[in-house]
Formats: structure tokens, sequence, C-alpha cells
């Protein structure tokens, strides 16, 4: 049976004539949207077309970029595992003088290092070191070793004075096994660092000290290790020609600080040194490493923060091998602010020249009156200066108490400072050269005291410039605190008794005053406080009932500079200051200035014309200038016998003389010129026994300052004792 059959070829009926046409009409309109429907499928077709080649054309672009244009840059990053963080040093700011002349500056030095971002491959490091420590044996170059345990006599023994780094050793930290030898260290070290196959003892222990000290120092991808430093230029052409195929090996140009002329400031200038540990913990959140150095007192301290600069940072990116692929710096090292201090170099240079001169001198006169009284089987009654062997001296600008020179003696060079042998004999010595008595050392004030009384009790009106006190030699208003003059002066007054320094006067207008307002002005003209300079200072001590259980006669000892009363040279050159710019303290500093290092921006300036005021003492104009008048009356009252009396600037002085055990404490202030001040001094003698050599130094400064001499000139004018 057929499915599909043919139809007979009949004209049918109308119906099927109908439908028949209706057929072919049908038929002609489906013709006609197929047609519609294959156009736009074309166009369709042809878009996709141009579209894929629009997509091809810019893969193929790429690929072209990748492939021909940085193909080699991009193969090498395509095997790029790991990146990390290189720092380079900061160059450390210098230090310079009131004129520019540089105490503390950088020159150019170099250091052979080893880069863990070039030797991941730990197997290979000890080869690397026993190579470079070839290289640097055949220059003549040690090696950094810090490993507390030597190789003598063919057997390891520990150091003296090791028992620190040998406890660090043992600790859980590294073996974690307490009580061990030396020999018994240096296995468990060895194996610690493969290092047990290197059959050489010499070598194997010059193995171990190195990583060692890696370990110890944070050797790691962001932290280089320092294998010896200051390398001569020989050594650097030999070092780069024989490991140049060794990437971890690099010769780094660092900037070495160096001190030009270590004996000028060495107290205020300090030294920088490699951060210890308790520095480590306290300064890493600062971005400080291990083995980075920071300034450890002085100005290099002060300043750490301005001096130090900002270290910069270098990305380098490593494959899965350890091979460096690529670098990119992206923090440039910004080097630290240069400093300029208010020293002037000369002024100081004759201070410091000056008084290690008449401090001399003034131990030898002593020496020789003992010797003399030995001669004579004379009975010596007190000592007369042979102890004499320390002092210190500080010259202030009147306008704003900045620091023109500050010596204390006996001193030193600060640029020996690390050498072992100078620095025991620094320790050991008995007269601590590396004491600051200018801004640590607390004295005994003795007479320089009294203008601050005659300040207190002319503002507070208990006397006036004809106020007569009589002066027996002898003042017992306590007879427990008993008061000796060094002359009967009769009824005194104010400015005869500032002139002959009359104790009984003194002793009584303090009586009268009280303790409570003599503590008062006092703290106001600077002595007992804190200066304001940068660097560490004294505090010293004002006698009151807040140092000691207070009975009345002590207010009688202090008004004459006595009791607990001692203060810092500093302090005593402030003090001075004041009284000459009419009660108004400055802050006391160190530092006129610091610039960026390209000293083309000023980042702090202390203006001198703009001083900052730290107290006043409220003092008429009237009272001041009786106390003017009464300093100057002190060195006119002997002229002839003494150089400062006949110096041919007026200058408004006091002497002192401290009691002491052994030798009085001398002690001399003064300003100059008298009627328009510009400068104020103090100067201190130890146990120096006579009032006029202190005033011989007080005049070679102003010499230096004045008239500018210098160093030559004044020891080509003056007598030098030594």
């Amino acid at each position: 049976m057929k499915l599909f059959q043919k139809k007979p070829n009949n004209s049918g009926s109308g119906y099927d004539r109908i439908v028949s046409a209706n057929r072919r009409s049908g038929s002609s309109g489906n013709n006609t949207a197929n047609e519609q429907k294959k156009d736009r499928s074309a166009l369709r077709i042809v878009f996709c077309a141009l579209l894929l080649t629009v997509i091809f054309l810019c893969f193929a672009a790429r690929l072209f970029n990748w492939q021909i244009i940085h193909g080699d840059e991009y193969k090498k990053l395509s095997a790029a595992s790991t990146s990390h963080t290189v720092t380079s040093d900061a160059t450390r700011g210098e230090i310079l003088d009131v004129n520019g002349v540089p105490y503390a500056v950088n020159e150019t030095a170099y250091n052979v290092v080893i880069n863990k971002v070039y030797s991941s491959d730990e197997s290979k490091l000890n080869l690397i070191i026993i190579d470079l420590l070839n290289i640097l044996n055949e220059c003549g170059e040690k090696y950094i070793d810090e490993l507390p345990i030597s190789l003598q006599d063919g057997a390891f023994v520990f150091d003296e004075g090791s028992d620190g780094d040998v406890e660090y050793i043992e600790s859980s930290v590294m073996l974690n096994k307490e009580g061990l030898t030396a020999d018994e260290i240096i296995q468990g070290l060895a194996e610690r660092y493969h290092a047990d196959n290197i059959v050489d003892p010499f070598t194997r222990r010059a193995v171990i000290s190195i990583r060692y000290n890696m370990e110890k120092k944070g050797f790691s991808y962001e932290q280089v290790y320092v294998l010896a430093s200051n390398v001569s230029s020989d050594t650097v052409s030999v070092v780069s020609e024989r490991t140049q195929n060794v990437p971890a090996v690099e010769i780094r140009t660092v900037n070495e600080r160096v001190i030009k002329n270590g004996t000028v400031i060495p107290h205020i200038l300090g030294v920088v040194g490699k951060l210890n540990e308790e520095e480590y913990e306290e300064n890493k959140d600062k971005g400080y490493s291990i083995d980075d150095s920071i300034g450890k007192f002085g100005i290099e301290a002060a300043l750490e923060d301005y001096l130090r600069g900002k270290a910069g940072e270098k990305t380098v990116v490593s494959d899965a091998n350890g091979n460096i692929v690529g670098e990119k710096e992206s923090v440039e090292a910004k080097p630290g602010d240069t400093v300029y201090l208010t020293i002037d170099t000369n002024v100081q240079e004759v201070a410091a020249y000056s008084l290690g001169k008449n401090i001399r001198r003034a131990q030898e006169l002593g020496k020789a009156e003992v010797k003399a009284a030995k001669a004579s089987n004379a009975k010596k009654q007190s000592k007369m200066g042979e102890d004499c062997v320390a002092g210190a001296a500080v010259l202030l600008d009147v306008r704003d108490n900045s620091v023109i020179a500050a010596v204390s003696y006996p001193d030193f060079d600060i640029s020996r400072y690390y050498d072992p042998d100078y620095s025991a004999y620094l320790f050991e010595n008995e007269t601590t050269p590396l004491f600051n008595r200018a801004f640590d050392g607390a004295f005994a004030p003795g007479s320089t005291f009294k203008p601050c009384v005659a300040t207190a009790a002319l503002e507070e009106g208990i006397i006036t410039p004809d106020t007569s006190i009589h002066c027996s030699g002898v003042y017992d208003y306590y007879k427990d605190d008993v008061v000796r003059c060094l002359g009967i002066h009769g009824d005194i007054k104010l400015e005869s008794a500032m002139a002959h320094s009359c104790n009984c006067y003194f002793a009584e207008v303090g009586r009268r005053i009280g303790i409570t307002t003599m503590y008062m002005y006092a703290e106001k003209l600077g002595l007992g406080a804190k200066t304001g300079l940068e660097v560490y200072e004294g505090t010293g001590t004002l006698a009151g009932r807040d140092s000691t259980m207070w009975f009345e006669g002590n207010t009688v000892q202090a008004a004459i500079g006595q009791s607990d009363n001692a203060f810092t040279p500093v302090q005593l050159a402030t003090y001075v200051s004041t009284i000459a710019n009419n009660g108004v303290r400055y802050r006391t500093h160190l530092v006129r200035k610091i610039v960026n290092y390209e000293r083309d921006e000023t980042i702090l300036y202390n203006d001198p014309e703009k001083p900052e005021i730290v107290a006043e003492t409220g003092v008429s104009e009237r009272n001041n200038n009786l106390v003017h008048e009464a300093m100057d009356q002190v060195l006119k009252t002997y002229p002839n016998t003494e150089r400062a009396g006949r110096y041919p600037i007026e200058i408004a002085a006091k002497t002192g003389t401290a009691e002491n055990a052994g030798s009085d404490h001398n002690v001399f202030i003064c300003y100059a010129p008298y009627k328009k001040p510009e400068v104020a001094l103090a100067i201190v003698f130890e146990h120096g026994a006579r009032s006029y050599l202190p005033q011989e130094t007080a005049c070679d400064i102003l010499d230096a300052y004045f008239y500018k001499k210098t160093l030559k000139e004044v020891k080509k004018s003056s007598w030098d004792f030594s």
C-alpha cells in the first residue's frame, strides 16, 4: 500500500478549485519571507566574521608583543615565583659649626656584603664564605669576627668577658643546652651551619663565626650581611674580579661617618654606633634593622630623627630556581638633614686651650707650694690647688642664649672612641674625661650666688642700695651655723658688699629674705632648672626645703652659695645671661638651624632675633640696674692686680670660692660689655684654689670672641704652663 498517492488530474469541484487557488497564492508569500530570512542570516554571518577577524587581529597583536617585542622579558617573568624588598641605606646628615666648619661628615667607603636575595641556595653559602675569606686574607683585610670563642694553640677557648654571648649561644634560640665547653659549642654550631665537614679548624671556626653573626644580625632577603667593612680600593678590585659570577657577593659603596678634629666638641658631638639589642627593641618599629647604626649620645643622639634620613627600597623578583629576573627601585633613599650648631670653632678651641692651660697651672702651683712647705718643715693649713685636675667653661650669646663655646676638661678625642685601648683608658681614668662637666657637673656656686640674693632682696623691699649691715668678720646669728668673712668690713652697703664679697652682709640679707623667696628668684634666674639644651644636661640642686630637712641656719649658708646649692656651668652661664637681660631668661640651645642635605631648604631655624622666653623674674628696671652696677664694681676693686680688671672692654662679674673636701672650687661669672651685653660666661675650676686663674681663661675667651684672636695668636700672647 502506498503511503503517498498521486491525485487524479481533473478539474474537480468548485471547492477544490478554490482550495487549489489559495494554495498557489500562499506558496508565493512564503517564498518572499524565506528570501528575507536568508538576507538577514547573511548579514549576521558577515558581522560575525568581521568581529572574529578583529578579535583575532587583537590577539595576534598582543601575541606579537608578548613573543616578539618583549619575548625575552616575559619569558623570564613567566617563571618568576617570588619577590623581595631590599633596602638601601640613607646617607646620614652632617654636623657643622655656626660658620660651616665640619664636625661630623661622610666619606665614601666600601663594604663586602653577602646578599641572600642572590643566594637562596643554602648549600653553596659556606663555599662562598670560604672563597671570600681566602680573598680577604690575600688582600690583608679582616672579616667581622664576633664569635666569643678563639682558637689558641690548636684548642678552642672562651674569650674573656664573653659570658653573655656564650649564654645566648646556649639558649633556646640556638643550641638549647647549658654548660657546654668551647669545643662542644663549636661542634654544635658546626652541625647547625653544615660546617662539620670542614677539616681545617681555623677555616671551620671562621665559617662558623660568620654564620653565627649572620644569624645574630638577622641575615635574610631583606637584610644583607656585611662581611668586611671599609676595605681598600685594591680589595674592591680583587673581590669584584674574582666574584663576578657570584651575584650573592656585592661591593657596596657606603658613607662612613668621619669626625673632623675629634677634640673640639667631643662631649657635645657624641658618636654613632651599631644598635645593641635593647636599642633595637626600642627602635625596630621605626624601621631600624639590627645591623643599623644610631646616635649614642650628644647631638648625634639628640637629633637622630633629623640626621638619620630614610632608607630606600628596591623590589627584586626571582624565579623558582632563585635566579633574579627583575629589579625595580620603588622608593629612593632620602639623605638625613644637615645640622648647624651655634658653636664657634675658633672660640671653642681657644676656650679649651686656655681652660686646660690654667688648670694645669693651678695644679703645678699647688704642687710647688706643697714642696716648699715640706722643704721648710712648715705645716700646711689647707690644700692650694695641687688636686686641681678638672673644670668647665660655657659662653652664651646674651641675645638668645645660644651656646658659643662649651668646654669640659679633661677632654678626649671622640674620633678614637671605639679604639679598644683608648676607650679602656678613658673609662679607667680617675679624672673621668668622658664626664661632661659643662652640662652635667654640679658645683657649689660660692659667692657667685650673691647677685641672686641681691636681686631678690631689692625687689622684695628687704634692702635698698643704702641699707647698711655691719661686718665684724663673723656672722653668728645662728650659733650652729657661724659664717666667717674674709675681711672685717664694718658697716657696708650693697655695692661695696658685692665688690668685696662680704659674707656677713649677704648672710644677714639671706636671713631676712627667707629660703622660700630666695628659692623662687633663683629658679626664675635659671638655677636648679634645666636650661633647654638639645642634649642631656643635669638639673643641679637648688637649696631649699625640698632638698633636705631644713633649719633656719641653712638659709644663711645658702645665701652665700653653700648649703646644698650645686649648679651646672651652663646653668651659671644662663643665670648671668638672665641678669644681663634684666630678668628675662631665654632657652639655652646648641642648634642654629637644620637644613636638608642639599642645603637649599630650611627645616628648623632658631632665629637669634626671636629668642624663646622661658621665664621672667618681673624685677623692676631700677633694681636690675642696681645689681648690674654692683657687679660692675667687682673687677674694678683690684684693677691693677688682675688681667680681667684691666680688660679693654668693661666687664660685669662676680667671683666665687666654694668649700669642698680638698682645695676650694673657684667659680667666675661675667657678662660683657657691661653697658650693652653681648655674651655671658661661666667658668669653674674644680679645686682650683686661686680665683685669678679662671679670670685668665675668661680673658682669653673674650679675646677670641671680641677680637677674633685665633688659637695660634692666643698661644703666642699668653704663657702656657704645661
